[in-house]
C-alpha cells in the first residue's frame, strides 16, 4: 500500500487577535486547496483547528464535512516543553498515513515546527517513509527578519527568554555579547501579554548602539515594524503596545 503524505499547513498568523485578515490574503490559493482536501490532521488544539477549517471551507470547500474530519491533538506536554529535544515519539499519530491517507500538521499560527512543535511529527514521518511536503505560508520569524534590516545571512532564533527578571536580563546580555561579537542577528518571542515587559527589558539592559527590532501583528492591517538603535528607542516614545494580544518577534543585531 502506498503511503500517504504528511502535510506542513501553514496557518495565518492572527491566532488570538480581534482582527483576522481574509485567508487568500495571509495564504497562496494552492496552500488554501490543498488543506481543503485533507481529512485527517494533527494539531495543538482541536477546537482552533476547527475554527481554521471554517475559514478554508468559506474559501476552497472541504473534501470531507467539518464534524467527518479526523483531528488529533498532539499531547499537553509536548505544548509545554516542546518536542525538538526528540523525546517526544508521534509515530502513531501516523497511523493513517501509513494507510494511504495525507495528514496534515497544523499550528495554531504560522509554520508547524518552526517556533511551535511538530517537529516530531515531520521526524517520525520520515522514520516511518512518509513523504514531507511543506506547504508555502507566513512564517514570522523570517518575515521579521527580511523587515527588521538585521544580517540576514546569519541569524539564530532562541525561542523565550527566561520570566525571572534577573535571568532575563542575563541572557539578554549573552544574546547581545554573541549579536555584537559575531554579527549573528538574534530573534526571540514572547507570549504576547508579556510582550511590554520584554520591550521594557531589552531598552533597559541592551547597549545603546544596539540594534532593536520590533515586528507586531504581522500579516495584520495593524503590522508594524521599528527597528533603531536602542539610543533612538529610550529618547522617543515610552515602549508598548497599545494591543498586548498582538503577536510580536524581537531582534538584536549590529
Amino acid at each position: 500500500m502506498t503511503h500517504g503524505k504528511l502535510y506542513l499547513v501553514p496557518a495565518p498568523l492572527d491566532f488570538g487577535c480581534d482582527t483576522q485578515a481574509p485567508l487568500q490574503d495571509a495564504l497562496p490559493l494552492g496552500t488554501i486547496q490543498a488543506a481543503a482536501g485533507i481529512t485527517h490532521w494533527i494539531c495543538e488544539n482541536a477546537k482552533s483547528a476547527r475554527a481554521y477549517l471554517k475559514r478554508i471551507d468559506a474559501v476552497a470547500p472541504l473534501a470531507a464535512p467539518l464534524q467527518a474530519q479526523d483531528i488529533r491533538e498532539l499531547p499537553r506536554e509536548v505544548h509545554k516543553k516542546g518536542d525538538h529535544a526528540g523525546q517526544f515519539d508521534a509515530r502513531p499519530l501516523l497511523a493513517a498515513a501509513l494507510e494511504g491517507h495525507d495528514i496534515g500538521l497544523l499550528s495554531e499560527a504560522g509554520m508547524p515546527a518552526v517556533a511551535d512543535p511538530g517537529s516530531s511529527v515531520a521526524r517520525a514521518a520520515h522514520d516511518l517513509g512518509i513523504p514531507v511536503v511543506p506547504l508555502t505560508g507566513p512564517v514570522s520569524l523570517l518575515l521579521a527578519l527580511a523587515a527588521s534590516g538585521l544580517n540576514g545571512q546569519n541569524f539564530a532564533f532562541v525561542g523565550y527568554l527566561p520570566q525571572d527578571a534577573g535571568e532575563r536580563q542575563v541572557r539578554i546580555r549573552e544574546l547581545e555579547a554573541l549579536a555584537l561579537k559575531t554579527g549573528q542577528t538574534q530573534l526571540f518571542i514572547e507570549t504576547p501579554y508579556r510582550n511590554t515587559a520584554l520591550l521594557q527589558a531589552l531598552v533597559q539592559t541592551l547597549q545603546h548602539n544596539t540594534r532593536l527590532a520590533v515586528a507586531r501583528g504581522l500579516t495584520l492591517a495593524s503590522a508594524h515594524v521599528r527597528s533603531e538603535t536602542v539610543k533612538s528607542w529610550r529618547t522617543k516614545a515610552q515602549p508598548g503596545t497599545s494591543d498586548e494580544r498582538l503577536p510580536a518577534v524581537f531582534a538584536i543585531g549590529r
